[in-house]
């Protein structure tokens, strides 16, 4: 038995918490607001971002992130890549010598274009890092649906680690040493899944979005190889598993929301209707300029970026990337 604080209080940090703390684990969880810390305690259920599913009496909840990471053998950073940086700020000067720290956030800061653990270790320069990512909803983690997951760290001791305490009987972790395989996969799925609602939102059927699958994940292979991971990564749990989820899901936020604009809801009408964050609006920005640093060809995020910040008709996107020029498929 770990002692594990989960620092994030979204859907995803939830729901870690709770099959954690279903292994027996002593969980604590962190939320950034004292008034939400109140709700979770009374109602003990994640009213916001996991309605529906019971919150353990077991599990500390506390808004003072000192108290939730005392002690811990493990800091999951489960908070969006948005505000990695604020909360990392936060954490500076708090001991972690003796903390594994694993990021499950997927996503890359806008400016910096840094990955999530370049992040943190450039802030808290922990001792020991891992990454955590693969196919992920929430919803169905919580509720002990079987699923599966990869831990990355350029140490094959604290990968085998974290894949021991952190995995339970229906929630299997595998073990890499691609970190960078692995963040950008978690992260770049997330503006194809964009594409494929906007496929979803046009009505087009199953060819169309199994040939934005595969064209998706041939330009995330792209850009992460030129980036420096490794190839076969992009097959596995974080690209290739998580793609998929991803763009098919009912319950992803990044398909849920190309939809709504495919129908013709104004962006920010769309943003705003929502307590989570899309993290493929801010990462669809951030790859384009990851692309254009690194040389890479990503047409389908390059119109994924028109449509989102030019009000670009997502049916002119569609009829621009069918028709370029032709070309052999690899």
């Amino acid at each position: 038995m770990s002692q594990i604080a989960v620092v994030g209080d979204g859907g995803w940090g939830t729901s870690l918490a709770i099959i954690l703390e279903g292994r027996q684990h002593q969980v604590s969880l962190w939320s950034v607001s004292p008034e939400y810390v109140r709700v979770l305690e009374e109602k003990k259920e994640n009213i916001k971002f996991l309605p529906g599913v019971t919150l353990p009496s077991a599990i500390r909840i506390t808004s003072d992130l000192q108290e939730a990471v005392k002690g811990a053998e493990f800091v999951i950073l489960a908070v969006p890549s948005r505000h990695m940086r604020t909360v990392m700020e936060k954490m500076k000067g708090i001991p972690l010598k003796k903390a594994v720290v694993v990021s499950v956030a997927k996503g890359l800061e806008q400016q910096s274009l840094l990955r999530m653990s370049e992040l943190i270790l450039q802030i808290i320069r922990p001792e020991k890092l891992a990454v955590l990512s693969g196919p992920t909803i929430a919803y169905e983690v919580a509720a002990g649906m079987p699923g599966a997951a990869v831990v990355a760290s350029p140490s094959k001791e604290i990968a085998e680690q974290t894949q021991k305490n952190l995995s339970t009987q229906r929630f299997r972790l595998y073990a890499s040493n691609d970190v960078i395989g692995v963040e950008l996969g978690g992260a770049l799925k997330n503006v194809i899944a964009i594409a494929a609602g906007l496929s979803d939102g046009l009505g087009f059927g199953s060819n169309a979005k199994a040939a934005l699958l595969a064209r998706g994940l041939e330009e995330i292979t792209r850009l992460g190889v030129l980036a420096g991971a490794k190839r076969e990564t992009f097959s596995g749990l974080s690209g290739l598993g998580d793609l998929i989820t991803t763009c098919l899901s009912q319950r992803s936020r990044n398909r849920g929301f190309g939809e709504a604009v495919a129908k013709g809801k104004p962006v920010q009408d769309v943003l705003r209707s929502t307590e989570m964050v899309v993290e493929g609006v801010d990462t669809v920005q951030s790859a384009r300029e990851l692309a254009r640093k690194l040389g890479a060809e990503v047409p389908i995020t390059e119109e994924v970026y028109r449509v989102i910040f030019e009000n670009k008709n997502p049916q002119e996107s569609i009829d621009f990337l069918m028709n370029r020029p032709m070309r052999a498929e690899f």
